[in-house]
């Protein structure tokens, strides 16, 4: 029961201490351990670390396949995949310092790979099943990685009109750029503008 205490003549609850949800502790609590395990494992040596996310890759593949309610064979194939391609990301990034297409294409061929030689794909063509599943699996990935690089980036700065929209940021009329990209009025063809043309510039925004 809240203490009631006295200020100003009335009676007023005592405040009391806010405690925060559990599911935002336990969700703080298990960020600070994987930013905590992220980072000692970034120290360890390559091999060391490959070994880590390969296991934790195939056990989490392994944890899909059983959940979408197939076989233990689907549950090996997805372990399979997912652990190959953490294993050949880690190792890449290691050894170029970056994460970029070339690296997550030659994750997606092994993984791609791996499946098919796995999955017994293909008969007596394996190998060569197993080159052709590495290379769809590659430029899916591939495109997948392109696309999402070109959605993340911020939009391109638009050179023609650099120095248009400083002019009308430092007066306060930033308002009507839109007014002078209808008028196809670039950097270049903006000395050209008349008197009048200027005026209809500067009418309502439409």
């Amino acid at each position: 029961m809240a203490r009631l205490e006295e200020k100003q003549g009335t009676m007023v609850p005592s405040s009391m201490p806010q405690q925060q949800n559990p599911l935002q502790q336990l969700q703080a609590k298990f960020k600070e351990v994987e930013n905590g395990f992220r980072a000692w494992l970034s120290k360890q040596p390559l091999p060391v670390e490959a070994t880590v996310v390969t296991t934790t890759g195939a056990a989490q593949g392994a944890a899909i396949g059983a959940l979408m309610g197939g076989p233990l064979v689907q549950a090996r194939n997805f372990a399979v995949m997912t652990g190959v391609n953490a294993g050949i990301s880690c190792v890449m990034k290691r050894l170029r310092g970056k994460e970029d297409v070339q690296s997550s294409m030659a994750a997606a061929f092994g993984s791609g790979a791996m499946f098919s030689l796995v999955s017994g794909m293909g008969g007596p063509n394996q190998a060569a099943n197993a080159v052709t599943s590495g290379l769809f699996f590659a430029l899916v990935q591939g495109g997948l990685f392109q696309l999402g690089q070109k959605f993340s980036q911020p939009p391109v700065e638009d050179v023609n009109y650099y120095r248009t929209r400083s002019m009308l940021n430092s007066l306060g009329l930033q308002n009507y750029e839109k007014n002078f990209k209808k008028g196809l009025l670039t950097d270049s063809t903006l000395p050209l503008l008349t008197d009048r043309q200027a005026v209809g510039l500067f009418s309502p925004l439409v």
